[in-house]
């Protein structure tokens, strides 16, 4: 052994056999330790990574199993679902301090939304909002749909997509999870023609954004209008009436005393529904006179050209919360949950009017009964495709 190695200790564990035989004990532990130790430290530096959870939620009437999908993305949001009528049951995303709060309305199991509250954060179809008399005719036919509300036909009918089990698959991606529901419409499924076979993909990215793209087929004319039905409250409890909202919309569709279009686009320069600069929800909504709507209840005709754009910003003082949301459909359906009345809720919350806001983007109300609108006509050979996007942030 060279003289540099020659120190006291080395001379002792040359001289002692036990000492040796301890010593390359030692050395052969911290090598087959080595590549453990490495791991931990990589753990610890590594960046978290998103995923997606399938759980039980319970199960219909007829026995059909359902299930809650949990979608985490590295930040630690967090987005839930159920593959009963893609409803949104939670989203938890951080206030202006980093602390996370659920800011849709819901409830913890099935029973509400299959009894009552089946438009509670629901995929909405085959016609989001109201047809008049449920009656249309296309190419020279005449088409009766079932009326579900009042005399007119609302949300796709008495059975429409927020009341099925729909066909869940499960995608993990570069910048986030996905979830897709697909689901077959039959010919004739709530008086509507042609077979639709149509898909909705949530995916939550790392950036907190929450993408909803709808993709549908047919293989008659058929009408088709697909949007989702999320009650949103930033501050997660009390009511809406402080949030700023301003919508990207010059114009809107008046509408009768049971929320039909009257067929007129009007400015909304002047009135209670202008939201082209940013204003309290709860400034103007006393001046709200149709009895049937008891606060905004109203389409707004976007200004995006049918290209994705920003339709919305929401943004709570209280909390620091910004929902900004984008699409390419024509119109935006603001309702301020005028109907919600003493409903039990998540975490012993109890649900009043005016506790939420839904921004249902949309094809117009109607719009199969007044040529004017923007047409919402699906033929075979075309493929409906159509974005959605909620973008959570703080300020």
């Amino acid at each position: 052994m060279p003289r540099a190695f020659h120190t006291p200790a080395v001379s002792l564990v040359r001289r002692n056999p036990w000492l040796r035989r301890e010593t390359l004990r030692l050395a052969l532990a911290l090598c087959l330790a080595a590549p453990w130790l490495l791991s931990a430290t990589e753990m610890k530096t590594q960046p978290a990574k998103a995923s997606i959870v399938k759980s039980s939620f319970g199960q219909t009437p007829d026995g059909e199993a359902v299930h809650q999908y949990t979608l985490t993305n590295a930040k630690g949001s967090v987005v839930k679902i159920l593959d009963f009528g893609g409803m949104i049951t939670e989203v938890h995303v951080p206030d202006r301090n980093g602390k996370p709060g659920d800011v849709v309305l819901g409830f913890t199991n099935l029973a509400p939304y299959i009894e009552r509250y089946s438009s509670f954060g629901a995929f909405i179809g085959r016609f989001a909002n109201r047809i008049a008399k449920g009656q249309f005719t296309l190419d020279g036919k005449t088409y009766t749909l079932a009326v579900n509300n009042g005399p007119n036909h609302l949300h796709g009918g008495k059975k429409g997509f927020n009341k099925i089990v729909l066909k869940a698959e499960m995608q993990e991606l570069k910048n986030g999870v996905a979830l897709k529901l697909s689901h077959t419409s039959p010919d004739g499924d709530e008086g509507y023609p042609g077979t639709l076979r149509v898909s909705v993909t949530y995916t939550f990215t790392d950036d907190n954004e929450l993408r909803m793209d709808y993709e549908a087929t047919t293989d008659k004319a058929t009408p088709i209008n697909l949007t989702n039905h999320a009650y949103w409250n930033l501050s997660t409890n009390g009511n809406i009436l402080g949030h700023e909202l301003m919508l990207a919309a010059k114009s809107y569709t008046p509408s009768d005393d049971t929320l039909i279009p009257t067929g007129e686009i009007k400015a909304v320069k002047g009135t209670p529904f202008d939201f082209t600069t940013p204003k309290l929800i709860g400034r103007d909504i006393e001046q709200i006179t149709n009895t049937a709507a008891k606060g905004y209840d109203h389409n707004f005709v976007l200004d995006n050209g049918g290209k994705l754009a920003l339709a919305a910003r929401v943004y709570d003082p209280n909390s620091g919360r910004v929902m900004e949301v984008l699409t390419d459909q024509p119109g935006v359906q603001l309702y301020t949950a005028n109907f919600v009345n003493n409903t039990p809720g998540k975490l012993g919350q109890v649900y009043e009017k005016h506790s939420a806001l839904c921004l249902e983007t949309q094809h117009f109300p109607d719009s199969v009964n007044h040529p004017n609108f923007p047409s919402a006509i699906l033929r075979p050979g075309e493929v409906f495709r159509s974005t959605t996007i909620h973008r959570f942030s703080v300020k």
